[in-house]
């Protein structure tokens, strides 16, 4: 499957506004692609769409919310009409709750699903159905490493980030099996540095904060473009996401317990929820803002990353590691066993 080069390539992507969504059509924009940007607040994508453009680069929008399937096509129809198709669409909106399971009234946990879970299928099933009618392309969900391991306190996000890898793996099946040059990809973040505990609905007696380690959104965002050129299955984004995916599937109760044990403090910002707390649950109040509001440390790169993205030079770099690490060792035993024969031909004189 040959997937374009950036810069020959339109891409769409949904909430496209705050977070990885923003940095990634920022990015996406600076490499040469058409962008089209779809979110909810319109101000925010006008503003948008003119930075880009100030700054050499080609981009549109269209206002939709992902859990209206009319509004989504006619987000696609514009991008068809305006880039004259497009070759990826990045499926990235979507939000969380805060708070214990039996907090939270089932309405909120069901609009979450509708954002989640069904802005993914929507989104899909419109993008598949132009990919498949032209020569392909790249369809890419935004998961989470929740997808395989979840937190409490976000139970439904964890729900709905395992339902969006099921219906990822089995659409992947289907298209492969019908042989359909598209590829999908699930992306899986790490806790990352965004306003995404801001904008969740928090129902905790804190305001709550994202599990360390942090790492930047535009580590989240060089994966969806580098996903977008070479198709992958799916993408851990930080050696975080890998190891936390890891370890709740090969150790499943000793992540339950760790969980467990610091169920109150891990996500506990340690400060108070502030009066009329704003949420995007239900409306938009997206800032144009890649990162979160409070000052904390995040790691802007990452190893395991890097090594993911360049596999031919890591494998060069490990076997000269090797390689010098046995000619050490090779060295030290020469210099070794020419002092013992030196010291047994003095003792037999």
């Amino acid at each position: 499957m040959n997937l374009k080069s950036l810069e020959k390539q339109s891409i769409v992507i949904t909430g496209a506004t705050s977070g990885i969504g923003l940095t990634t059509a920022r990015l996406a924009a600076e490499k040469g692609a058409k962008v089209m940007l779809i979110a909810r607040n319109e101000k925010a994508l006008r503003d948008l769409a003119d930075e880009i453009m100030a700054g050499g680069g080609q981009a549109s929008y269209a206002v939709a919310d992902v859990t209206d399937q009319s509004a989504l096509q006619a987000a696609s129809d514009k991008a068809i009409d305006e880039f004259d198709g497009y070759d990826t669409w990045v499926n990235n909106a979507g939000g969380s709750i805060y708070g214990r399971i039996m907090d939270v009234p089932v309405e909120d946990f069901r609009r979450l699903f509708e954002t989640n879970l069904w802005g993914v299928v929507n989104g899909s099933k419109i993008a598949v159905e132009h990919l498949r009618s032209k020569a392909g392309g790249a369809l890419i969900n935004i998961g989470s490493e929740v997808s395989d391991a979840p937190l409490p306190l976000q139970g439904l996000y964890a729900a709905s980030k395992h339902a969006v890898k099921g219906f990822t793996d089995s659409l992947r099946m289907e298209l492969e099996a019908d042989g359909f040059p598209i590829s999908v990809t699930l992306i899986q973040p790490t806790a990352t540095d965004t306003p995404f505990p801001e904008n969740a609905r928090n129902y905790l007696p804190y305001e709550p904060k994202l599990p360390p380690p942090l790492y930047a959104p535009e580590l989240a965002a060089e994966a969806i473009l580098h996903c977008a050129t070479h198709p992958e299955r799916e993408f851990f984004v930080g050696g975080m996401a890998k190891f936390n995916s890891a370890l709740a599937l090969h150790l499943p109760r000793f992540y339950e317990k760790i969980n467990e044990s610091v169920i109150d403090s891990r996500q506990n910002s340690g400060r108070k929820v502030p009066d009329k707390r704003a949420d995007g649950l239900y409306e938009t109040h997206s800032e144009l803002r890649q990162r979160g509001k409070e000052e904390r440390f995040v790691f802007e790169n990452s190893l395991y990353q890097r090594a993911k993205l360049h596999p031919f030079m890591t494998g060069v770099l490990l076997a000269g590691g090797t390689l010098w690490a046995v000619s050490r060792t090779k060295k030290r035993n020469d210099s070794a066993r020419a002092k013992l024969e030196k010291g047994m031909t003095a003792a037999l004189k």
